[in-house]
C-alpha cells in the first residue's frame, strides 16, 4: 500500500465562526483506493501559503511511501532542510497528513485508530467546552458579563458537562506578556464568582488565558482567583518562556496547563523537566500528530502529568484527539466545540452525550466526512486562523476578548 494522492480543502465555519476562521482538511488516497482524512491546525501563515507547504511536505517526504511508516516520515519532515528542531509550520502540515495516515491504516485493517495504538484504555472520556454566548446574549457584551457567563455555564452543566472554560482577562497582543489592568482582574474575579455561585460543585472552572501576561502579572491574577479553586490556569505567560511559567506554577495554588502552541516532544519535554505545568494541552493537528503525542503522553505519565487535548479547529482534529484520549492512561479531559457545522461536517459520527464522549468503533478515525459540505463553504478571507491585536493593553478603557470569533 502506497500514498498516491493529496487533496486539500480549506473550509470556513459559518457565523459566528467558533473554531477559527478556516479549517485545513487534507484527504489522502492510497494506490489501493483507501481514503484517509486529517486536519492541519497551523496559523502562522495564510491558508494559500499553507496549502503549498502541505503539498511540499507530502511530495517531499510522504508520496509513494507506505502509510505504516509514520516514524520514518516524521523523521524526514522533522529533519528536513537540516533543521532537526520543531518547526511550527512544517509540523502543522505533517500533523494533518499523519492523522490521515492513521485513518487509512485503521480502515485497511478494519479497526479504530486507538486499537492500533495499544488498544482501548478509556471507553468514556470526559469533555468540556468554552462558554459561548447563548442566543439571547449580546455578543459584544457577553465576554465581560458575569451574569451571561453564569447563564452559559448553567446551560452547559444542564447538558451534562462537568467542566467549563472561559477567558475574561483581557487582550492578546503581539507585545508579549503584560501586567493585567486592575479592571481585568476584578472582571475575572466577578465572573469566577458568578459561575461558581451558579453551578456550585457540579462543574470545574477552567480559567483560560493565552500567554498574555508577564510573570508578575500572571502571579497577581492567579492569586486573585485561588479562592474559586479553578482546575487550571491556562498558559498564563508566553509559551516560549518555560522558566517563567515554572515561576508562576510555584507561586499560584492553581494547576498550570499549557501546550496548544507547542509542537513535538522537543518542546513539551522542557515543560515537564521544569515542572512548569501539570496538565498538557496538545493540539494534534499542530503538535506532530497522533503518534508523536502518544510519546508525549508517555513522557508526561512519568512526571505524573495529565493530558487534556486542545481544540480550536474542526471535527477532524477533534476525532484524532478522541483516539489519543481513548488510548492513554493519563487523560484528564477533552475539549469540544458543539456547533451544527462541526456536527454536520462529520455527519454526527462522534458525539458528546451527557458531557462525555464514547470512542467510535468504526474503522480509522470513525468519522464520515461530508466532503460536499466542506467544499460548499470555502474560505474567501485574508485573515489568519487566529490573530493577535497590535494595540497594547488599555488601562483606562475596558479590555475584552471575543472568544476567538472572527469579526463578521
Amino acid at each position: 500500500m502506497r500514498l498516491t494522492d493529496l487533496d486539500i480543502i480549506v473550509t470556513a465555519p459559518p457565523p459566528p465562526g467558533w473554531g477559527g476562521r478556516y479549517w485545513l482538511l487534507v484527504k489522502l488516497t492510497t494506490d489501493t483506493g483507501i481514503v484517509g482524512w486529517g486536519e492541519c491546525y497551523a496559523s502562522s501563515v495564510g491558508p494559500d501559503a499553507m496549502q503549498h507547504v502541505i503539498r511540499d511536505v507530502f511530495d517531499r517526504h510522504m508520496a509513494d511511501e507506505n502509510p505504516e511508516n509514520i516514524e520514518l516520515m516524521f523523521r524526514r519532515a522533522y529533519s528536513s532542510g537540516f533543521t532537526q528542531r520543531p518547526d511550527l509550520t512544517v509540523m502543522g502540515a505533517f500533523s494533518g497528513l499523519e492523522i490521515a495516515c492513521w485513518d487509512i491504516l485503521g480502515k485497511d485493517r478494519d479497526r479504530p485508530v486507538y486499537a492500533l495504538m495499544g488498544g482501548l484504555m478509556n471507553d468514556r472520556i470526559r469533555a468540556y467546552s468554552y462558554l459561548y454566548p447563548l442566543p439571547h446574549h449580546d455578543m459584544a457584551t457577553f465576554w465581560t458579563s458575569p451574569k451571561d457567563h453564569a447563564e452559559a455555564a448553567t446551560d452547559l452543566v444542564a447538558r451534562g458537562f462537568t467542566a467549563v472554560k472561559f477567558d475574561p482577562s483581557g487582550p492578546y497582543t503581539m507585545r508579549g506578556g503584560h501586567m493585567p489592568a486592575m479592571s481585568d482582574i476584578t472582571t475575572s474575579v466577578a465572573i469566577c464568582a458568578a459561575i461558581r455561585a451558579a453551578v456550585g460543585n457540579r462543574a470545574d472552572l477552567l480559567f483560560g488565558t493565552h500567554g498574555q501576561f508577564s510573570t508578575a502579572g500572571a502571579i497577581r491574577l492567579g492569586q486573585a482567583l485561588e479562592e474559586f479553586a479553578p482546575l487550571w490556569f491556562e498558559e498564563p505567560v508566553p509559551p516560549d518562556n518555560v522558566e517563567a511559567m515554572a515561576k508562576v506554577a510555584r507561586a499560584v495554588r492553581i494547576p498550570i496547563a499549557t501546550g496548544e502552541r507547542l509542537t513535538t516532544k522537543a518542546e513539551f519535554a522542557p515543560v515537564l523537566r521544569a515542572g512548569a505545568a501539570t496538565i498538557l494541552q496538545p493540539a494534534l493537528g499542530r503538535a506532530g500528530g497522533i503518534w508523536e503525542m502518544k510519546k508525549v503522553a508517555a513522557m508526561a505519565e512519568a512526571y505524573n502529568v495529565q493530558i487534556a487535548p486542545h481544540l480550536y479547529a474542526g471535527p477532524v482534529e477533534w476525532a484524532a484527539n478522541v483516539h489519543l484520549a481513548a488510548s492513554i492512561p493519563n487523560i484528564l479531559m477533552l475539549e469540544t466545540i458543539e456547533t451544527p457545522f462541526h456536527s454536520a461536517l462529520i455527519k454526527s459520527s462522534i458525539k458528546v452525550e451527557n458531557g462525555f464522549v464514547t470512542p467510535p468503533t468504526a474503522p480509522g478515525l470513525g468519522i464520515d466526512v461530508d466532503e460536499a459540505l466542506a467544499r460548499a463553504n470555502p474560505y474567501e478571507g485574508q485573515g489568519l486562523h487566529l490573530e493577535m491585536q497590535e494595540a497594547a493593553c488599555d488601562y483606562c478603557a475596558p479590555n475584552a476578548f471575543s472568544g476567538g470569533a472572527p469579526p463578521r
